[in-house]
């Protein structure tokens, strides 16, 4: 299990967990998705691109009666990086609940103070 550096930038992980969500066959379209994570469009569309070249998600790009639209899913590549890395994650908390059992408590300021200027 790893990190994946490219899905873990945070945008990147919830267009991953939008994505992953929705079943193999479906799509979701991009201005949704942008409302949905709260983003520009231009912040979605680099991420976006990130997301694309690594070959995890797939971008359709289509006419609807004249509009131009964007439909997004998740490769069977994409879900499977998407998965190993919840797996890294609930792997780092479970060890960190391990170690917070069983360890000593942190160690606490000695109570000198620090003159930032």
């Amino acid at each position: 299990m790893r990190i994946d550096e490219v899905i873990h930038q945070p945008v990147r992980l919830r267009v991953m967990a939008s994505l992953v969500a929705l079943d193999q066959k479906e799509q979701l379209d991009f201005t949704r998705l942008r409302d949905l994570l709260s983003v520009t469009d231009d912040n979605l569309g680099a991420h976006l691109l990130k997301l694309e070249e690594a070959g995890y998600i797939r971008v359709e790009k289509t006419f609807v009666g004249r509009k131009p639209r964007t439909f997004l899913s998740a490769t069977a590549k994409g879900r499977a990086a998407f998965e190993e890395h919840v797996d890294a994650l609930e792997g780092i908390i479970r060890s960190s609940d391990r170690r917070g059992a069983t360890e000593p408590a942190a160690r606490q300021p000695s109570g000198k103070k620090r003159i930032m200027r």
